[in-house]
């Protein structure tokens, strides 16, 4: 059992020997590629969401070292065919990169020392294979290949962390105008080596890459494009294979008798591919091993990220962020990112560096992004009080003013407050449809989501929009249903509430409601309120 080569089954066993989630699904996914065009595979998703787990469930099904048989015995993948046929079939290469990115001593010459140590281990498992006066790792594997017959499958676990801590171009000294190849450019050349030659895929009969970002851009061209990739934007047939999905957490809600709709609160709303309800597996895990709802996020690297890309404010990029944090969504272009944390060009590419980071959801369909949860909802809140902005502390303020001013009936003063909401954000809340509407609305109301559940809901007819707030637990405040009218008045938009009887949503409802409705004059710029309560 070696650090590099058949590291065997050990880590695998720990994992299933605690509350494990059955995620090998992901098994016959890569055997349907070994061995074909398709081989090469690097699965992107953001921090804490399973990744390392896979590569060492991975490690433990090829891994020729061991016996794993009854270590899958009774999981999802020991039902597929293909499951015998592979089973501890292959050696199998394993590299966490970022064991060498944490240790000072070896990010001098990384990419060098990569190779020495594997080569080193390599040859003590083979050491009857002639290797020849070489240091290249490639050549090494060719040689074992051609004396043994032996094909490799290798797993690299958060491939892209050199990319993110070495990010710059080295000049001469003495010569700025002279580039030396970097840190990255030398580790790309390597992966180029091993995955895009013409003895590649002889030596290998498959590789599996993980990482938070996608294979880096050379200008629109990926810098290994026969890998197959599948990401947050663009999983494919890995929607599911990463991550908890509804029916996982559901069950193991049940099983640990957790409240499943608090789970969801905190830890839902991840949309990838298919599965519309991703859950972020670690900090479902952290609360039921701790029997608490909190944020787990501990990425304190990305979170600087984000707060220096919102401190940029590309193209109105604060005035989104203030929208996703009132729970819109907003829309964004994912396509030109050059798939490195380093190159920010525009407010799309901020936007998806986030998606990839995980502060951000997606939603195909639409081609939005939204914050999908209170634990990321809280962090982005935190990353955005270390910038001191003041023009989200002053957003804050009002709508503070306005739910006092709508609890306390004031309709005059609800209609000055919605007014200033609407004054302060014309550039991403112009009144032209029955959705900007709702969406200035969501942005007046954005305090009320620390003390209410926010529910909107569109009508059938044009020119209006509601939103339905119950709050929350120990919150000893009355439900608001709020019907926002385009040039009628405030009684119709009351009187449309009361034809629609209550939404939904209140019905196991029992305290006290309050009935608001807000119109705009179109002629005026001015709102008015009507506020009824309802015992």
């Amino acid at each position: 059992m070696g650090t590099y080569i058949n590291k065997g089954n050990s880590e695998f066993r720990d994992i299933v020997n605690s509350e494990y989630v059955d995620k090998t699904s992901l098994i016959p996914l890569i055997n349907a590629t070994l061995n074909t065009e398709r081989r090469y595979s690097c699965v992107t998703r953001s921090r804490r969401f399973g990744k390392s787990m896979a590569a060492k469930m991975l490690c433990a099904y090829y891994d020729k070292s061991c016996d794993s048989r009854e270590l899958f015995r009774g999981l999802k993948a020991e039902e597929d065919k293909s499951f015998e046929t592979y089973l501890n079939k292959y050696c199998v290469l394993y590299l966490d990169v970022t064991s060498f990115t944490a240790r000072p001593e070896m990010r001098v010459n990384i990419v060098r020392n990569i190779q020495d140590r594997i080569i080193t281990e390599l040859k003590n498992v083979f050491p009857d294979v002639k290797y020849g006066d070489n240091f290249d790792l490639m050549e090494t594997l060719s040689a074992i290949h051609t004396a043994t017959g032996e094909k490799f499958f290798f797993i690299i676990d958060e491939w892209d962390a050199i990319c993110r801590e070495f990010p710059g171009r080295q000049k001469m000294k003495g010569d700025p105008e002279t580039v030396t190849p970097t840190i990255l450019d030398e580790y790309v050349m390597l992966l180029r080596r091993l995955f895009k030659t013409q003895d590649s895929d002889k030596v290998f009969a498959g590789a599996y890459l993980t990482g938070i970002l996608p294979i880096k851009r050379y200008n629109t061209e990926s810098a290994l494009n026969n890998f197959r990739e599948y990401t947050m934007i663009y999983p494919g047939k890995m929607s599911s294979a990463l991550g908890f999905t509804h029916e996982e957490v559901e069950a193991i809600c049940a099983k640990c008798g957790m409240d499943l709709s608090e789970m969801k609160r905190w830890y839902d709303g991840y949309r990838i591919g298919k599965a519309s309800h991703m859950f972020n597996p670690y900090s479902v895990m952290r609360a039921i091993d701790d029997e608490e709802y909190r944020s787990y996020w501990t990425t304190t690297g990305a979170y600087d990220s984000v707060v220096t890309y919102i401190q940029m404010n590309y193209d109105g990029l604060k005035d989104d962020i203030i929208r996703m944090l009132a729970g819109e969504s907003v829309p964004v272009i994912t396509t030109a990112f050059q798939n490195d944390m380093h190159v920010i060009n525009s407010r799309n590419d901020v936007l998806t560096v986030l998606i990839h980071l995980g502060y951000l959801a997606y939603d195909r369909d639409t081609n939005t992004c939204y914050i999908p949860n209170k634990e990321v909802a809280d962090e982005m809140n935190n990353a955005i009080n270390a910038t001191k902005w003041t023009q989200l502390a002053k957003v804050l303020e009002n709508s503070q003013n306005l739910l006092a001013a709508t609890i306390s009936g004031n309709e005059q003063a609800v209609a000055r407050a919605i007014d200033l909401a609407h004054d302060e954000n014309t550039s991403i809340l112009a009144y032209n449809d029955e959705n900007s509407l709702a969406c200035v609305l969501s942005v007046a109301y954005i305090w009320a989501k620390n003390e209410y559940v926010i529910h909107r809901e569109y009508a059938t007819g044009k020119g209006y929009a509601d939103l339905v707030m119950i709050p929350r637990r120990n919150v000893s405040k009355p439900a608001l249903v709020i019907e926002l009218k385009f040039n009628h008045s405030a009684d119709t938009a009351i009187d449309q509430i009361k034809r629609k009887e209550y939404p939904a949503k209140l019905a196991e409802y029992s305290g006290e409601i309050m009935l608001v409705g807000i119109n705009y004059d179109k002629e005026t710029k001015q709102h008015t309120c009507k506020i009824e309560r309802v015992s």
